[in-house]
């Protein structure tokens, strides 16, 4: 990583500047991994090692590759620190268990879907890596080893979802990845959904090329590209299939050999006019047979999968996972108790009561042919959109998640940390903005797809839809996520975004309609439906307002933020609006503005940020205005590209202090983004979808798309205003200590289950130094009768220095509660802080 000196100096003459080291600064940081682990997220793939199928990876669709050699007791990250943790395929030698190869950017064409960077392999099981190439595929469906040579790698690059062009086809390398040679292809906008090889004979393949593209506004599944082809000889020379399939353009193809005898084929085929549905062969692939019209929602599915050892026994996994008993001709839905939306699936070749699964919700596995399934609940995999958290003490976070509702959790327990069984459950469907009042804890509002919002007292339960109701003859538009924003003058009034702005002063109870159509209204981009099999869940739902923000420091000055490239402002609580984007620099038009921030230091100030990868364009576009939307400065400059900015949010204090998620990282800017230090000390590569900052704690709250909910305490930075930097030392003012009670007891569930440990009680000690010293500091902590309850050494070194205070008395019980002092001496020069421990009455849990 780039190392960043920064001046901080914007509120200081020049003369009176000093050097923070951010990166060094950083490091001093502790992220914690709060969870939640009771719902995971999407997995995209399995790789199982039949040899010993207690070993197996996971490839998931944002959370990088999880492995397992115990069954799936425990589970760990292998892949989370790459460029990018978005997967598509893994594949492990069938002869080798330490030789995986994985292939980035997910092939389950859904709108959140993120992209990849080409094709990865490990010779040691994952713990080192190598990118081998096709850097331009984006996303890809499919890797085969070859049984027989561990050089020789097949790879079905899918390509660009957003736009066309790129690595596209089927590709083989006979070097281990050092060179590749595209084998079969179509055009610009196909590529490999699926590819197969016979399990007895290699020579013998199939390989299914599909055409995709998605615009900001519409999917279109499916053409004149996509298609089923066979290889005789390894891959070598390709011949379309015709005999059997169904007429006209077709859409996405899943295909799986019968093990025990390879003439037979089954495939799921996405055709038009009611044509598709579930085929098979029995000649190898030359010719198929339409047993019945099962195929659920094919774009994201596809991957049927038959019994290695009864040709009798399919599956079709889909929303649900469905099977048959007669090869295919007619299905029933399999009650698996866990989560829906299957994308992965495995049987074991020689025990086919063996089965695993990989969903929207993680993973699961059977041992009795799929009548009972345990849930593997370790890996945190959440993928949230929106979060939120409250003021009660300890605080509670919230969010809510793709697929998997919205959900609230406290941040420490008494039972030494946080567990699946601290979560509750606001609402289903997929989760997104998820607001708390911050004068009422009780009262949490929560929607899912589509802007179908709810109120709920979190104590008796009551819940009520509060979704504005157009008049008779009118419609409203409604983004996949709408925003909800909390007015921070007035905790009753609420702002909702459709293509119109909303507003309410009783929490909901009743609505105001203030404004015209704030989007561009632009009807070519009003039809979602396109492809073999359109439809219409809300997901392309398009000019929209996604993004509010009403000024901190004066009510009624409100910022709105569309997904099709207006940036609107209004003085007057919504009574009048003027469109500003037309004023930003070098941003493309109708570019969707992912986040708008008032600030609270200065009334003309607002931060917006751009995400255009929906129209193939993956540059970060981070602005600044100072004078209401009259003038704009670029910000996101050191930001690389494909890494496009979703959220900023401001320090507490400190004006200078500015956190940027984007779709693999977390930034930090400490001059008012001039610069970013990218955030890496113990925090993975992932989307960052949202931020928040609980104002008591200064705790950073961080959503991520793929690796649930991060806290980080992160008031020293707040704290690290230019007036303190000038000082020779300075104690910062450490978090409060918060008495849990008795915080041992653990549930003796075994170590499956993963526990966020609790960080309380106790505290961090941060204090600055402007020069590095020879001695040692020495940090004690009195009481209120200035009697020493602790003494510590501290480090030398010039900048910020940190040091862990664990609350007890010379290693005894927690200290009462009450006012403490923290004295930093450096040879004859003292400086001081408090620090507060306070007993908490509500314990959760």
């Amino acid at each position: 990583m780039r190392r960043v000196t920064l001046l901080v100096c914007l509120s200081l003459p020049i003369a009176a500047c000093a050097q923070v080291d951010l990166p060094k600064t950083l490091d001093l940081l502790q992220p914690r991994q709060l969870g939640p682990t009771i719902m995971g997220g999407r997995i995209a793939d399995l790789a199982v090692y039949e040899k010993e199928p207690r070993i197996f990876y996971i490839a998931t669709a944002s959370g990088g590759l999880w492995k397992t050699e115990n069954g799936g007791i425990t589970t760990s990250p292998i892949w989370d620190r790459g460029t990018t943790v978005a997967l598509g395929a893994v594949a492990v030698d069938p002869n080798d268990v330490n030789h995986v190869w994985i292939g980035t950017g997910e092939a389950n064409s859904r709108n959140s879907t993120a992209w990849g960077d080409g094709v990865y392999k490990s010779t040691d099981g994952g713990k080192t890596w190598e990118h081998v190439g096709l850097k331009q595929s984006m996303h890809i469906s499919s890797i085969i080893i070859h049984p027989k040579d561990k050089n020789t790698i097949f790879v079905g690059a899918l390509g660009p979802l957003w736009g066309r062009g790129g690595e596209r086809g089927l590709y083989r390398t006979t070097d281990g990845g050092k060179t590749w040679s595209n084998l079969l292809s179509v055009d610009d906008v196909t590529g490999v959904i699926d590819l197969v090889m016979d399990p007895k004979n290699p020579r013998n393949m199939l390989c299914a090329m599909y055409q995709r593209e998605r615009k900001p506004w519409q999917f279109a599944s499916g053409g004149p590209g996509s298609g089923l082809y066979r290889s005789t000889d390894g891959g070598n020379s390709w011949k379309k299939v015709e005999k059997g399939m169904p007429e006209g353009p077709l859409g996405r193809i899943g295909l799986d050999y019968f093990r025990k005898d390879p003439k037979i084929v089954i495939a799921t085929i996405e055709a038009g006019q009611g044509k598709g549905g579930f085929f098979r062969s029995t000649d190898g692939g030359e010719s198929w047979t339409r047993m019945s019209g099962t195929n659920p929602r094919p774009f994201y599915f596809s991957i049927p999968r038959q019994d290695p050892l009864d040709e009798n026994r399919v599956y079709v996994p889909g929303v649900q996972l469905m099977v048959s008993d007669n090869k295919g001709e007619t299905f029933r839905n399999m009650p698996t108790n866990v989560h829906v939306d299957h994308h992965a699936m495995w049987i074991n070749p020689n025990d086919s009561n063996h089965l695993i699964i990989g969903e929207d919700g993680g993973l699961a596995q059977s041992r009795d042919r799929g009548l009972r399934w345990e849930h593997i609940n370790d890996m945190p995999l959440g993928q949230f959109y929106g979060i939120a958290f409250d003021m009660r003490r300890p605080y509670y976070v919230y969010g809510g998640l793709q697929d998997n509702g919205s959900w609230g959790l406290p941040t420490q327990t008494r039972h030494g940390g946080v567990a699946f069984w601290h979560n509750f459950n606001l609402s289903g469907g997929d989760g997104f903005h998820v607001q708390v009042d911050p004068e009422d804890w009780r009262t949490v509002y929560s929607e899912s797809q589509g802007g179908f919002l709810q109120r709920r007292d979190l104590v008796t339960g009551a819940t009520r839809s509060i979704r504005p109701r157009p008049p008779r003859g009118e419609t409203y538009r409604f983004n996949w996520s709408s925003p909800i924003h909390i007015s921070p003058h007035n905790s009753k009034t609420i702002w909702f975004g459709g293509n119109r702005l909303f507003k309410s002063v009783n929490r909901g109870d009743t609505w105001s309609l203030i404004t015209d159509d704030l989007t561009t209204n632009d009807p070519a981009k009003l039809n979602p439906r396109a492809g073999v099999t359109p439809e219409d869940t809300g997901a392309e739902r398009h000019c929209t307002i996604i993004t509010i923000s009403e000024s901190p420091m004066q009510a009624g000055v409100v910022w709105v933020g569309t997904d099709d490239g207006n940036v609107q402002l209004s003085k007057d609580d919504g009574k009048t609006w003027e469109n500003v984007v037309f004023n930003i620099p070098d941003l493309p038009a109708n570019s969707w503005c992912s986040r708008v921030t008032a600030s609270a230091f200065k009334l003309e100030r607002c931060y917006v940020t751009f995400d255009n990868h929906r129209s193939n364009d993956f540059k970060s576009y981070v602005y600044v205005t100072e004078d209401f939307g009259k003038t704009w400065t670029k910000l996101s400059g050191a930001i690389p590209e494909g890494d496009c900015a979703y959220v900023i949010k401001e320090g507490l204090s400190n004006e200078n202090l500015l956190f940027l998620g984007t779709e693999m990282s977390l930034w930090v800017s400490m001059d008012r983004g001039q610069n970013w230090t990218r955030f890496t000390k113990d925090f993975p590569t992932v989307a960052v979808h949202d931020l928040a900052i609980q104002p008591r704690e200064k705790d950073l709250i961080i959503g991520t798309h793929g690796r649930s909910i991060w806290t980080m305490d992160i008031g020293a930075l707040d704290q690290l205003v230019p007036e303190v930097i000038e000082k020779d030392l300075a104690v910062l003012k450490p978090q409060d200590v918060l008495n849990l009670g008795f915080t041992g007891y653990q549930q003796g569930d075994g170590h499956r289950v993963y526990l966020s440990r609790n960080t309380q009680p106790g505290t961090t000690i941060f204090y600055w130094m402007k020069t590095e010293v020879t001695d040692a500091p020495r940090i004690t902590i009195t009481d209120v009768t200035g009697r020493a309850v602790a003494e510590l050494n501290g480090s030398r070194q010039a900048g910020l220095n940190r040091v862990a205070w664990n609350a007890r008395t010379q290693g005894r019980g927690i200290v009462a509660a009450g006012t403490y002092k923290v004295t930093v001496t450096v040879g004859d020069k003292s400086e001081s802080n408090t620090i507060e421990v306070v007993d908490v009455s509500e314990q959760p849990g």
